[in-house]
């Protein structure tokens, strides 16, 4: 029989309306110069929103029927859309704090259509034994299957086995400012603020002109703008650590039914389930300063999957000797050395580097010497400055290149301020695909493109030489050039 959301999930919706609600409730407050009609008018928008979120949850139900699940919506159209059980290729479990102050959850399933979530379905304020109980359910259909279990069964059911592959250890969160992804966020919080200031600023009271001049102010004073600067560059480990350590608290790893299961959050705990056998490999990525440290983060590359990037992660930073030993683990080991690339590629490397700064060096100096303005001579240090250092970067970007093949595995590595090495299996290839830019045919080198159906879809080895590019897919799939062959 179809079921219902939780009728908890109506102390959330009128919650989650309330900023779009916002700027027109303070309108009317306004406009009515505050007076009781003005209230009850507000009072009454309220109340609309209450009242569409009752009609909103009445009107939807799911249920398991047969082989798919359905999702039935009818406020103004009837919709239904069935999930064939089949096709489902991954179940997420949420709990936003909201929901887990009250037992809930939000599930979503992954059909792996298009490659995103258009087609996916949701179950946004289920109770968290149902969503459990669907997750199971879900998790253990397969095509053969005629009947999903249903509630009963499912409660008399004993526990499904489960293995911890790996618990991230709480001290570990202290790499987390070292990827970079997070450092800006006092930057952008202190963006978010001014923006707020400059659009709501007559409405909430001081004004918009208000906001501009403390601007002017600060920006005429420019000792106090380098303090704001400075005090922000000094909070970035911290709120980037801290807002880190939310997202990434209790990081688990788990294997659980033939699926692989990372759970993680503080504040939003959430739970991604990865088919096993869809699993195709791994890319392993490091920034700059992760590498000085010795810690990677590992995603998964699997086929169909929609936002890899944030569904499709395995393990946030963690030294990369464990990296290795849990992707070995629960993926498979890539036990082969990288081939190097030819020495034509770093010097491509050392002169895009090098080159753009140089050349701004000349022009700063040639300005400087006609003008004898101080600040050309500033930007002609600072570009010799950074035409200096693209020296080491151009060598770490070329030792970062590197393509290899095991037997069983490919894996091709590129980039230096952010490094990622690919490792997918040699059934994942379903085609070569050759680049060749002007500069890369006056250098006598080319790009290598695996095409792989999972993952990013195609992965690159930059700058192979000529014999490379026509030699390692024969060694990889060697059937495919056998008809040309015998020709």
């Amino acid at each position: 029989m179809p079921l219902r959301l939780s009728p908890k999930v109506l102390l959330i919706d009128p919650v989650r309306m309330l900023p779009s609600l916002l700027l027109p409730l303070v309108g009317v407050l306004f406009v009515g110069g505050f007076s009781p009609r003005s209230f009850l008018w507000a009072a009454l928008g309220v109340a609309g929103t209450v009242v569409f979120a009752v009609i909103r949850w009445a009107t939807f139900s799911y249920q398991l029927a047969g082989d798919r699940l359905e999702i039935k919506r009818s406020l103004i159209s009837r919709s239904v859309r069935t999930i064939p059980l089949e096709r489902i290729r991954g179940v997420d479990v949420s709990m936003p704090p909201m929901h887990r102050l009250l037992g809930l959850a939000v599930l979503k399933i992954d059909t792996g259509a298009s490659g995103g979530s258009e087609q996916e379905g949701e179950l946004d304020g289920v109770t968290l034994a149902e969503a459990e109980r669907l997750k199971a359910v879900l998790l253990r259909a397969r095509a053969q299957e005629t009947r999903a279990p249903s509630p009963e069964t499912a409660a008399e059911r004993p526990q499904e086995s489960e293995r911890v592959i790996m618990r991230v250890p709480r001290a570990w969160l202290l790499y987390g400012p070292l990827s970079g992804a997070y450092l800006l966020t006092p930057f952008a919080l202190a963006g978010g603020a001014v923006g707020l200031a400059f659009q709501w600023g007559d409405q909430l009271g001081f004004g918009r002109d208000a906001a501009w001049n403390a601007g002017q102010w600060l920006w005429d004073r420019p000792y106090l703008l380098l303090v704001v600067v400075v005090l922000l560059v000094i909070a970035m480990p911290v709120v980037g650590g801290v807002m880190y350590a939310v997202f990434n608290w209790n990081f688990t790893l788990k294997e659980r039914d033939g699926y692989l299961v990372a759970e993680r959050g503080l504040i939003n705990r959430r739970s991604v389930s990865l088919e096993a056998r869809r699993v195709r490999g791994y890319e392993i990525a490091d920034a700059l300063a992760e590498r000085w440290a010795g810690v990677v983060r590992v995603w998964a590359i699997v086929t169909g999957l929609g936002d890899s990037q944030a569904r499709g992660q395995l393990l946030p930073d963690v030294p990369r000797a464990v990296a290795h030993q849990v992707t070995g683990e629960a993926v498979g080991p890539f036990a082969a050395d990288l081939r190097p690339h030819p020495p034509v590629a770093r010097n491509r490397r050392l002169f895009r580097a090098i080159a753009p700064w140089a050349a701004l060096a000349a022009l700063a100096l040639a300005a400087a010497l006609l003008s004898g303005a101080t600040a050309w001579w500033v930007l002609a240090v600072v570009a010799l400055v950074l035409a200096g250092l693209g020296v080491p970067l151009g060598l770490d970007r070329y030792r970062s290149l590197g393509h290899g093949y095991d037997g069983v595995r490919l894996s091709v590595r590129s980039g230096s301020l952010r490094r990622s090495q690919a490792v997918f299996e040699r059934r994942a290839v379903v085609g070569w695909r050759i680049r060749q830019t002007w500069f890369q045919r006056r250098a006598g080198v080319m790009t290598l493109v695996a095409g792989v159906g999972a993952g990013e879809g195609g992965y690159s080895a930059v700058d192979v030489s000529e014999s490379q590019a026509v030699t390692f897919p024969a060694e990889v799939t060697p059937d495919w050039l056998a008809p040309f062959r015998s020709s």
